[in-house]
């Protein structure tokens, strides 16, 4: 399987704080994986099985998939799920579906069957307690799907239970914040593929680097597209840990890879401690 260039594995361990949580709880190990686009092309089975094994020599009580499984055709999930039946978790495996997963109409149908089918729950304005009713696990939609509608459970929730929420785009940020979200669950960003040390991610500074690369390579570059000013509006929430009013986001790099490849920019896995 051919692999764009992405650098190796990295493994971010981030402790979050959650207030009202169960003291039998407290050190909750949760992990994160993201942005799989198992297509041929964009994920070396190299990196998908180093990523598989990492998360399971951290023995999760958890194990949360955050979309974007597939790229285009969906036909590609039936040999990732052979793959991703090798995750282990104590308590579970959960996950949302991001844009890529509802490309064609059949997309979604087909991905969740199989998902489904070795006992991954995909959650859909959903709400789970795979560790009690003293913390709540949200999945929601794709941000852009037309069925987006997160009031339909966090207005059915116990604003004293401590939750969860898998959001395939960080940009949902924005409207959650009406509600509690101890802690969101994002990727879709690729963290940007390109960061520039000490400025960031190379698509916040797109129209300047568009003028500045010559047009027969700028349509080899995909970040340099103007197309891609429609993948998120806040490049600003592109990788890592944020504080929103009184929620936190977390958006991870994801480990599927577009052309050109990967820039200060490796694939991740997420290792969170609930604390």
């Amino acid at each position: 399987m051919h692999q764009f260039f992405s650098g190796p594995l990295t493994v971010e361990k981030i402790p979050v704080t959650v207030n009202n949580l169960p003291p039998e709880l407290r050190g909750l190990k949760i992990t994160q994986l993201s942005d799989f686009h198992y297509d041929g092309v964009k994920l070396s089975e190299e990196l998908l099985a180093e990523a598989i094994r990492t998360s399971n020599s951290m023995n999760p009580d958890l194990v949360v998939l955050t979309g974007d499984f597939v790229t285009y055709e969906p036909d590609p999930i039936h040999d990732l799920v052979k793959r991703l039946k090798r995750l282990e978790s104590r308590r579970g495996i959960y996950a949302v579906l991001g844009n890529h997963d509802l490309y064609y109409p059949t997309t979604k149908f087909i991905v969740t069957q199989a998902l489904t089918d070795i006992g991954i729950q995909v959650l859909w304005n959903q709400v789970s307690y795979p560790l009690g009713k003293g913390l709540a696990l949200v999945g929601l939609p794709d941000f852009w799907s037309p069925d987006f509608n997160p009031a339909s459970v966090f207005n059915d929730l116990d604003e004293q239970v401590p939750r969860i929420v898998l959001s395939h785009q960080p940009d949902s940020a924005e409207v959650l914040q009406q509600w509690r979200v101890d802690l969101q669950l994002s990727g879709h960003t690729h963290g940007g593929q390109i960061v520039l040390p000490e400025l960031g991610p190379l698509i916040a500074y797109q129209e300047r680097a568009i003028l500045a690369t010559p047009p027969w390579l700028r349509q080899w570059i995909p970040l340099l597209q103007r197309k891609c000013d429609r993948v998120v509006k806040h490049w600003e929430w592109s990788a890592g840990l944020y504080q929103l009013n009184h929620n936190r986001l977390y958006v991870n790099r994801g480990l599927g890879t577009y052309p050109p490849g990967r820039l200060f920019c490796p694939p991740e896995l997420t290792a969170i401690t609930l604390v």
